[in-house]
């Protein structure tokens, strides 16, 4: 009997190697493995995507995981070419049993064929290596932060990133690794940017001759001088760049590289897990802010310095004793439970109101800078606030109406209808990634055939690149799902029935559950001082439903408008 095959494999950028080249050497294992058996007759293959991340949360072994359930899935066996990349940690366990339940085949090199559910061995062999993978994880990760804080701290070796304000990049040589210089790679160095040095000179001046930051951001928008995020639009585009604001003027002062020290490891990557009750779920990265005494600075200087060691330690005196506040540094803030954090938007200047807990009260307040608000030529008052709980009766009584059983059918139909076209022949964009998707299978293909690999090769390299392109642009307006299908109607309905046991209690709710329904439910809130109503759009994932509430209560004839 032939065995139909289905192969998978992944490679992750943070390990430099070349996806293509990659795939063909799994492949290639694969194949070995499985010829005398049968012909690899389907493939997925992920890119970029870190083997800590659990299979439902890469792309393409989460699509192969929904075929295992198709009885016509058009194979028979799944072959892995590299279970170090397939499996991390406690993987294998994980997902072992789903490919039993369905009766699909797991063959690896490791065991020379298919994995026997009943073995202890292909068990114990299959676990050595999640662990051996997450080990190697771990030790790539202390060489490369071991060698990054030793060439920033003894070599003073500019890292990566973008430049700070007042320095531009330079070239500094040819990369020391001899392979990566042999790539074309080179280093680069910060050098003093003639437009905008001379500013930070004048931020440091004007403010040891008692100017606040605040006057500062005014003087230097009055003068036409470009802020920060004006100067750098393309390393900028979610800000509109008009005016100076307070923070950068703060952060200019505060920032001792001016002085021609390089730093590193101000901020780092941190694990955090999905969701503590299922650890199965994986963990989701995000960037924290290291303690200053894990700021990592050179030695000696590094590049130009902007201003002299004395003038920053000068400025730093001033900003350790200005204010009331310098005198509660260390103090603990009191921690107060808001139930739209982050998800409450005013409308007038765009900006996402702040909680303010003021009287005993959850309130969200949007303080726009009077300087800021002229130059952006926006008719905002100093501070509008909205209480919470103006807010949440209207809110849940919404969401508890529109998802009971009376309203579910009227839900459900607005929800598919408002789903955005993501099909391919709706969007020039969309169309071209699915056309260079179809280009790469070609080309794939003849490679295999035969061809010959220096010109195949030049070929894939330039679909890649115009795929990329696409995909790019997709993400600057907003779409970072370039695959997206749409939902069916019965996906959409096994969502709202995810919410209906919670949405129930709402009313009842803690503040934090509260705020944890609401982000499941992709809400977002949006605050017209002038008319003192909001506009509430839920997002479930790819559907959306919008309606319109005052703090009056519900409009019961706008539960049904979508946008």
């Amino acid at each position: 009997m032939t065995i139909r095959f289905a192969f998978y494999g992944r490679v992750s950028t943070e390990d430099q190697q070349d996806p293509e080249a990659s795939r063909e050497w799994q492949l290639t294992r694969a194949r070995a493995l499985t010829a005398s058996h049968g012909a690899i007759v389907a493939e997925y293959f992920d890119i970029g995507h870190s083997r800590a991340l659990p299979w439902k949360r890469r792309p393409q072994s989460n699509l192969l995981l929904q075929e295992l359930r198709d009885p016509g899935r058009g194979f028979d066996a799944v072959v892995i070419g590299e279970p170090h990349r397939a499996f991390y940690g406690n993987q294998f366990s994980l997902i072992f049993p789903v490919f039993t339940h369905y009766r699909v085949a797991l063959w690896v090199p490791e065991v020379g064929g298919p994995i026997d559910p009943d073995s202890e061995a292909h068990d114990l062999i299959m676990s050595v290596f999640g662990g051996m993978s997450k080990g190697e994880r771990q030790r790539v990760k202390i060489r490369v932060r071991t060698a990054m804080e030793t060439q920033a701290r003894v070599e003073g070796r500019f890292l990566g990133g973008r430049p700070p304000y007042g320095y531009q990049l330079a070239d500094a040589g040819p990369h020391p690794n001899p392979g990566k210089a042999a790539d074309g790679k080179r280093l680069h160095a910060l050098e003093k940017d003639p437009v905008t040095a001379p500013v930070v000179e004048r931020i440091f001046a004007l403010f040891l001759d008692g100017m606040g930051f605040f006057l500062i951001a005014q003087t230097l928008t009055d003068e036409g001088i470009p802020s920060p995020s004006a100067y750098d639009r393309t390393r900028n585009p979610h800000r509109d760049g008009v005016a100076w604001s307070k923070s950068a003027v703060q952060a200019i002062l505060a920032n001792r590289r001016y002085t021609g020290h390089q730093v590193w490891n101000k901020q780092r990557k941190h694990e955090e897990l999905l969701d503590v009750e299922d650890v199965a779920l994986g963990y989701e990265t995000k960037l924290k802010w290291n303690e200053k005494d894990k700021w990592v600075w050179s030695e000696r200087p590094a590049h130009p310095a902007i201003i002299d060691e004395s003038t920053f330690l000068a400025t730093q005196q001033r900003l350790s004793t200005r204010g009331p506040a310098s005198g509660r540094i260390g103090t603990p803030r009191t921690q107060h439970p808001y139930a739209l954090r982050s998800l409450l938007f005013h409308k007038q200047c765009g900006r996402r109101m702040q909680g303010n807990w003021n009287h005993g009260h959850a309130h969200y307040r949007c303080r726009y800078p009077e300087e800021y608000a002229l130059a952006n030529h926006v008719d905002h008052p100093l501070a509008v606030y909205v209480r919470e709980d103006a807010v949440l009766p209207a809110l849940d009584a919404w969401l508890a109406t529109a998802f009971d059983p009376d309203h579910i059918e009227a839900t459900l139909t607005a929800l598919e209808r408002a789903q955005p076209d993501d099909s391919p022949a709706a969007d020039p964009l969309r169309q071209t990634i699915v056309t260079c998707d179809r280009k790469l299978a070609r080309h794939r293909a003849a490679l295999e055939a035969g061809a010959d690999p220096a010109i195949v090769t030049g070929w894939i390299a330039e679909v890649q690149a115009e795929r990329a392109d696409a995909v790019a642009a997709l993400e600057r307006r907003g779409d970072r799902h370039p695959n997206r299908a749409r939902l069916t109607r019965l996906q959409i309905k096994a969502l709202v029935d995810g919410f209906g046991g919670l949405l129930a209690i709402l009313k009842e709710a803690d503040p934090a559950d509260k705020a944890e329904v609401y982000r499941e439910l992709g809400l977002k809130l949006t605050y017209d001082h002038e008319t003192e109503t909001i506009m509430a759009e839920a997002r479930p994932r790819s559907s959306v439903c919008a309606v319109s509430v005052s703090e009056d209560g519900l409009d019961p004839f706008l539960h049904d408008r979508s946008t």
